[in-house]
């Protein structure tokens, strides 16, 4: 009788090994169609669209925007990096998420974020209730391993495996929390070219994950932000190029707010060589983030698992180069700042598609939830998932109209020396008093596109209540604000859908736009509500 119970055990025994073999084997074999897809995000740093950004970049064009959806419409809901990367990794305006600088004290990575932002973000959910393994390689936020907020042994809730640098984008002479442990890197390319660490790193993480869960991976690069140092083999690269001399390069932009107002036109002459140096520079350090883009490309391929993975490729803010002769920098409301790349491929994305639909740096949390399976509509995310549009299955009639864009402006509290005249209150000046930002360039505005319009109407926080309103379609470089020759019933809507952006969250931020059908437009709530805004600019 023993004898049988021991066979019995001895065969059940060996049946478990061999159902447990044949289940890794036909895994590997048949389990990657019924997996969870992977999800790959890969942010620029400071890379616009309006300028031709993605000209260097044929290997990524080639390979993600050719391969899937090119969205000519995408925005960032503030053109900043900080307030911006907080966006994409909640989902939110910075309204809600309280962001709004690249300081500390704006909230960047402080304590307050970390405690009540951090344990919300996408990559947190996708890790406690999605079972995804995930990766960070770059640059985070701009104060991350800052003393006074945790320093580099702070590895954010969400990360299986981290890897980023010690404040703002560097490409050499840096600090990397590898896992919450400092590690140093010098000045040796072979060694310590940021973009070509990232991609190693990157690399390693594919090939030596588990097979058995779905990965999300972010690789967030540091071009081409400044100090724009490019890899030695690319440093003899555009030599020729300049930056582009659009109708709004270089012109005064005498009906916009005073920041703008005060630029000097036309710039001098070491003003326009220094921005076409910069110019090449930023195009140099892209190449790197091409050969980046192909390499992660191909080892997913080479593994087998590129057809069940998306990858997303976008920028965290649109940037300027003399435009409205402004020298060199983002935050500003116009085009070339907030709207950036976004090209994006994967399954079920049919290649060589452009989508003209608006969507917004906080939907990119929202949309890669979706692809995991988890419901949105359980965070208190402001942003909705675009995994419809990319699958084909919605169209603009039933999409949204518009998108919110908020900056709050920078300052000093005594006046740059370089430029007395203008007081206090005014920052990244330029040696010719042509200052970038001041603390009175504080506006929001609404991005409009639809079929019937193609708007922006931003209102600024200043003693002037100053108003800018754009045609985008008729005047694509923002040259005439329209504001004081627009109908009055269109100031008033669109006034009205600003104070409702403003103080929007969650699903409430998904509602019809002004210009949506399905928006009913109701004057007695607009007028009842005596907003200060509203008043004001009736006088």
């Amino acid at each position: 009788m023993e004898f049988n119970r021991f066979c019995l055990r001895s065969f059940l025994s060996c049946l478990l090994i061999c159902v447990t073999l044949w289940s890794e084997q036909s895994y590997g074999l048949f389990g990657q169609a019924n997996r969870r897809p992977n999800i790959v995000l890969i942010l620029a740093d400071d890379l616009d669209i309006a300028m031709g950004g993605l000209n260097p970049l044929t290997k990524t064009k080639k390979l993600i925007g050719d391969t899937g959806i090119t969205f000519t419409n995408a925005f960032v809901a503030s053109p900043l990096c900080c307030p911006s990367r907080a966006s994409i990794l909640t989902g939110k305006y910075p309204h809600n998420h309280h962001v709004i600088n690249n300081t500390l004290q704006g909230n960047c990575s402080s304590l307050a974020w970390q405690k009540s932002q951090e344990p919300q973000t996408f990559p947190a959910l996708l890790k406690s209730f999605g079972g995804y393994q995930t990766f960070f390689a770059g640059k985070y936020l701009n104060q991350y391993g800052h003393s006074d907020a945790g320093g580099l042994e702070h590895v954010p809730p969400g990360w299986s495996y981290w890897v980023a640098l010690e404040k703002n984008s560097k490409y050499y002479n840096y600090t990397l929390s590898v896992n919450g442990k400092a590690q140093k890197h010098g000045a040796d390319y072979s060694r310590d070219y940021l973009t070509d660490v990232l991609a190693n790193r990157s690399l390693d993480f594919l090939q030596y994950k588990s097979s058995y869960q779905p990965f999300f991976m972010m690789v967030s690069t540091p071009a081409p932000h400044s100090p724009w140092t490019a890899a030695p083999q690319y440093q003899d690269r555009f030599n020729d190029t300049k930056a582009p001399r659009d109708p709004n390069f270089n012109v005064h932009g005498k009906d916009k707010h005073w920041l703008i107002r005060q630029a000097k036109t036309p710039m001098s002459n070491s003003s326009v060589q220094f921005l076409d140096d910069a110019f090449r520079k930023r195009w140099r350090t892209l190449l790197s983030v091409d050969d980046l883009v192909e390499k992660i490309v191909k080892k997913l391929e080479v593994r087998g698992e590129l057809e069940n993975t998306y990858i997303f490729f976008t920028s965290d803010n649109g940037y300027h180069t003399g435009q409205f002769s402004l020298p060199l920098d983002k935050r500003q409301l116009y085009e070339f700042d907030i709207r950036v790349p976004l090209l994006v491929r994967g399954p079920n994305i049919k290649p060589n598609q452009t989508s003209q639909m608006p969507v917004a740096n906080v939907d990119l949390g929202p949309t890669i939830l979706d692809i995991a399976g988890y419901n949105v509509n359980k965070t208190q995310m402001d942003g909705m998932s675009f995994l419809p549009i990319m699958q084909g299955k919605v169209n603009s009639s039933s999409w949204r109209t518009d998108i919110l864009v908020e900056y709050e402006g920078e300052g000093r509290n005594v006046s740059d020396p370089a430029c007395p005249l203008l007081g206090p209150g005014v920052s990244e000046c330029f040696p010719d008093c042509v200052c970038e930002d001041s603390y009175n360039n504080t506006y929001a505005c609404v991005r409009t596109v639809a079929p019937s319009a193609n708007l922006q109407y931003c209102e600024f926080d200043d003693n002037e209540v100053f108003v800018e309103v754009y045609n985008v379609t008729a005047d694509p470089y923002q040259l005439n604000n329209i504001a004081k020759t627009i109908e009055q019933e269109v100031l008033e809507k669109m006034n009205h859908r600003l104070m409702m952006l403003q103080s929007c969250s969650g699903q409430t931020c998904r509602t019809p736009g002004v210009y949506d059908r399905r928006f009913k437009f109701n004057p007695q709530q607009l007028f009842s509500s005596r907003s200060w805004r509203l008043s004001r600019l009736g006088q």
